[in-house]
């Protein structure tokens, strides 16, 4: 298969493996053709182990696999990204990423509040809640929220959903800005509550490319 690529001197490519959903970056490795050629026949994350120089498949021994979905080139064609679902940890320390030692935040901080690794917002957002759930820490405005349950935050999802609409219908940028953050994170809010989380909604939104709107209504039965 020509691929286009341009390999280096060992014949190798720099892999970022990254989350479909989420965007959170898994992990980094090479691949050489034949390891990107194994990669798009069979949707696994097949990588070249330089340290002992042979094939290796992501999960072949742990069972912590990365399903490939798609491959994408960078411009100069040195560097690929796989978007992938994850299954397990996705670091051989045992971590979710291999993205977990943070080095521009002060001592003590390493990922603080995002779920101890490198997070995009809403994720880091996902993990803060979910952080909150289970503190018994001081009461914050989210802990509130959660102690009421349910009934209470369906009340603030409402009154928020309205407040949008209002700013669709005629207010400022800015105020749809604001009001669309408060109703995502009155709405993450929930998800935490009822024992979900964002990546749920991810996964049934990345169900949904390639089906028309009209489609997926009418499979709702």
């Amino acid at each position: 298969m020509e691929l286009g690529l341009k390999w280096d001197a060992a014949g190798l490519v720099t892999v970022v493996a990254q989350d479909r959903r989420s965007g959170e970056v898994r992990m980094v490795a090479h691949a050489n053709a034949e390891a990107v050629g194994r990669t798009l026949a069979t949707g696994k994350a097949t990588f070249w182990s330089r340290s002992r120089g042979e094939l290796w498949v992501k999960g072949e021994t742990s069972g912590n696999t990365l399903r490939v979905h798609e491959v994408w080139a960078d411009c100069d064609g040195d560097a690929l990204v796989y978007l992938v679902d994850p299954a397990g940890p996705s670091c051989h320390t045992g971590a979710e990423s291999c993205f977990f030692r943070r080095l521009d935040g002060a001592e003590g901080s390493e990922g603080e509040g995002q779920g101890g690794r490198a997070l995009p917002v809403l994720a880091a957002l996902d993990a803060t809640l979910e952080a909150r759930k289970a503190s018994s820490a001081e009461k914050s405005y989210t802990r509130s929220l959660l102690d009421a349950g349910p009934p209470k935050i369906a009340r603030k999802v409402r009154e928020e959903g309205g407040e949008l609409a209002d700013a669709l219908e005629s207010e400022s940028d800015e105020r749809v800005v604001s009001e669309s953050a408060d109703v995502l994170y009155h709405l993450m809010v929930g998800l935490v509550a009822r024992g979900l989380s964002l990546a749920d909604v991810e996964s049934e939104l990345a169900r949904r490319f390639g089906m028309s709107g009209l489609e997926e209504k009418a499979s709702r039965g």
